[in-house]
């Protein structure tokens, strides 16, 4: 606990959360505090969904929370739980062997231990079992960081995973393999083994901040939310996450853009009614009435880059490509990396992206040359062919890191595009402070047409709300 008291620890707690990515208000935070007069101080897991309850806005950033939570409020600010029957694992006696083979025997006797934890299910009881396992196989010759207790030696000596059909047997007591009560079964076994390598690695966590200071081990064990993610180093979990949230964006985008329309332009002049109106006014026509523009769904013409270099931020352009064909009337999809081919047919609806990907890398003639991206020669080929695409109704969006490979540009070929279209953006995962470094002619672009800088699916919101 802070010097200042439980308020201050509070106040440190809240700011590590805004640190992490995580919005927290004023209103929130005054909350907070109240939660900490309404909840029982000596249940950590009542303190926990508390805090959660008025901190937290979406279910991604519970993991997050989580880690935080057990740094700030780790299991030795509380006074112990008296040990159960069974809890304590006696010490190997010494009887001349070797600290291999005792090491070997103690792991032995936690590995019977912790299968009977498991069948039993309780989580408090799980939970004082991994501080026991860590206390006793966790410790090694501290790192470079200076960390000294470390999960994977627990659980190389534990080998959890290995415990699954002593378990399955357990639970089904007998009962025959197969159907409904094994998958039950499999499913309790998978929480209950996630459970204590949680458990394990919060408490390698609560002794690493004892030894480092809490400060340096949150900022290598929280791991960035979704949102927060570089779509350049983006893994398969984050694309999962980050596909639930590519929906709403483009909701936004569509509307914005619509909205732009409406209002960027009126409709032709009413003659018969301004000149009623300036009857009014000595026959000065002060007030013009125009006729009502018919609304409609806005185009969208997409040119995406697909090249390596930016392989994760294609596939969430073409996941936003796909979400964005529900709000346009009309959208064109276009992938390039040394040329260019339209890839609208890929995104029919209801398609999976990750198929959408796969069929584009076949089947898509984005490759003349050598497979290196050639933004001058793809911007030629979509201008040579597909030239009716864009028009005074269509919204273009390019989206790529703009690093021509020392090649040809294109810049008069997109200046083109860029006057021909209602409006224009494009959208660059690098850092802007990379623009225009090596083979970058981000900067070039940027003369021609607006560039903003999206490295991950915040930036986008940001755009989005400020477009």
């Amino acid at each position: 606990m802070t010097d200042g008291g439980l308020p201050a620890h509070l106040d440190g707690f809240v700011r590590a959360v805004r640190e992490a990515g995580i919005p927290v208000g004023i209103s929130a935070a005054v909350d907070a505090a109240q939660v900490l007069t309404a909840v029982d101080l000596l249940d950590r897991e009542q303190l926990r969904h508390g805090l959660a309850a008025v901190l937290l806005q979406r279910a991604a950033q519970r993991q997050t929370y989580d880690v935080l939570f057990d740094l700030w409020w780790p299991l030795s600010d509380r006074p112990e739980v008296p040990a159960e029957d069974g809890d304590d694992v006696e010490a190997v006696p010494d009887d001349g062997s070797t600290d291999a083979e005792r090491q070997a025997a103690l792991a032995a006797q936690l590995r019977e231990e912790l299968l009977r934890r498991l069948l039993d299910g309780d989580e408090e009881a799980l939970r004082r079992f991994a501080r026991l396992a860590v206390d006793q196989l966790g410790q090694g010759q501290p790192s470079a960081s200076g960390q000294s207790f470390f999960s994977y030696r627990v659980l190389r000596a534990l080998s959890p995973d290995t415990l699954v059909s002593q378990l399955l047997d357990g639970l089904l007591g007998g009962a025959d393999r197969g159907g409904l009560a094994e998958q039950v079964a499999r499913q309790t076994v998978r929480e209950r083994l996630a459970a204590f390598r949680a458990a394990v690695e919060a408490e390698v966590r609560r002794r690493s901040a004892a030894e480092r200071g809490r400060d340096r081990v949150a900022r290598t064990a929280v791991k960035p939310l979704a949102d927060q993610v570089d779509f350049l180093r983006a893994q398969s979990a984050d694309l999962a996450e980050l596909r639930r949230s590519v929906a709403p964006l483009a909701r936004r985008l569509a509307a914005r853009l619509s909205a732009k329309r409406r209002m960027g332009r009126e409709g032709r002049l009413d003659f018969r009614r301004t000149v009623r109106a300036s009857l009014a006014t000595g026959g000065v026509p002060v007030v013009t009435h125009h006729k009502p523009r018919t609304v409609h769904k806005p185009e969208l013409v997409v040119l995406c880059d697909i090249s390596g270099s930016v392989a994760g931020f294609s596939h969430f352009t073409l996941m936003l490509t796909q979400a964005l064909r529900e709000h346009f009337s009309g959208v064109r999809a276009f992938a390039f990396v040394d040329s260019t081919d339209e890839v609208t047919r890929f995104f029919a609806p209801g398609a999976d992206v990750a198929d959408a990907v796969q069929r584009i890398g076949r089947e898509a003639e984005v490759v003349t040359f050598d497979g290196h991206s050639d933004y001058g020669n793809a911007l030629g080929v979509f201008a040579e062919r597909w030239a009716s695409a864009v028009g005074p109704k269509t919204s273009l969006l390019v989206l790529g890191d703009g690093r021509t490979n020392y090649r040809q540009p294109g810049l008069p070929v997109l200046a083109d595009l860029v006057r021909r279209s209602r409006s224009a953006y494009w959208l660059n995962p690098e850092p802007a402070r990379l623009w225009g470094s090596g083979d970058s002619a981000a900067d070039r672009y940027a003369e021609v047409i607006p560039m903003i800088e999206v490295r991950n699916a915040a930036q986008l919101a940001d755009f989005v709300t400020t477009l």
